[in-house]
């Protein structure tokens, strides 16, 4: 069930299903925009010379294409294939699957509230939709902080939603990892290094830390978090708390990231 409607922008990267390949390029339908057609011009279809065009491109096939053109007096819509990389292909992809597990989340909730798909759209899907830029930004954010949507919205839905999103959602995280080389050559050094590592402990303030000894004298910090900004700040405040104890107690500590 598509809920955008209208015509796509030029530059917008479409799903797309093959219903007809010719040897002068392919017909398609575009999943997201109430199955409108589209064509893809064999010269778009890949890079260089295509002698077959079923090589790359065949019936009852889902494909990322970018849109070339439009013109919706016409209804016409010009798409490429080869405009759009592997890396494009996989988020645009992904993006898809997340918008219509959200749609089908609206349906939950409009059960749940015994209301029509389309009345649950009209209350409160399509103004989310349009506030979070995406359906499935909206479940996700609310999924995160409840209470958001609380305090901007009213209405019986309000609480269905957020159950709903809790029960359906699970949040994103990033995880960021550095080793914290630490010596001391004191007489209680291994005690001042175990002190220095609790300090780093508690200065992430309850963020989802661990530190692990990977061989002395190294330890690993581990860093979980929803977004790198988050993550960094944590792993500065964990490894500046660590490092400055053990330099107190006259050790010596410093930080290294591990290059990805």
């Amino acid at each position: 069930m598509s809920r955008l409607k209208g015509f796509p922008d030029n530059g917008e990267l479409v799903v797309c299903s093959v219903t007809n390949v010719k040897s002068f390029g392919a017909f398609v339908t575009l999943d997201e925009y109430d199955n409108k057609e589209g064509f893809i011009h064999v010269r778009d279809i890949a890079s260089g010379w295509v002698k077959y065009i079923r090589d790359f491109i065949r019936e009852g096939q889902k494909v990322v294409c970018k849109v070339l053109g439009v013109d919706s007096s016409k209804g016409h819509i010009d798409l490429s294939l080869k405009s759009v990389n592997d890396h494009q292909k996989r988020e645009k992809i992904q993006q898809w699957k997340n918008e219509k597990k959200a749609e089908k989340l609206v349906e939950i909730i409009a059960e749940r509230l015994s209301i029509s798909v389309d009345d649950a759209f009209d209350q409160f899907a399509n103004e989310l939709t349009e506030e979070y830029e995406t359906l499935y930004g909206a479940f996700e954010a609310i999924a995160a902080n409840p209470d958001e949507l609380r305090d901007e919205y009213e209405g019986e839905w309000v609480e269905t939603f957020i159950e709903v999103a809790s029960e359906n959602v699970t949040l994103p995280f990033v995880e960021i990892d550095g080793i914290l080389e630490m010596r001391s050559l004191e007489p209680d050094g291994v005690e001042d290094i175990r002190k220095a590592l609790q300090a780093g402990l508690e200065a992430a303030d309850g963020a989802e830390v661990s530190i692990t000894c990977v061989g002395s004298p190294k330890y690993r910090i581990v860093i979980t978090a929803e977004e790198y900004k988050t993550a960094e700040d944590v792993m500065k405040k964990v490894s500046n708390a660590a490092i400055k104890s053990l330099t107190k107690s006259g050790g010596e500590a410093v930080l290294k990231r591990e290059s990805k």
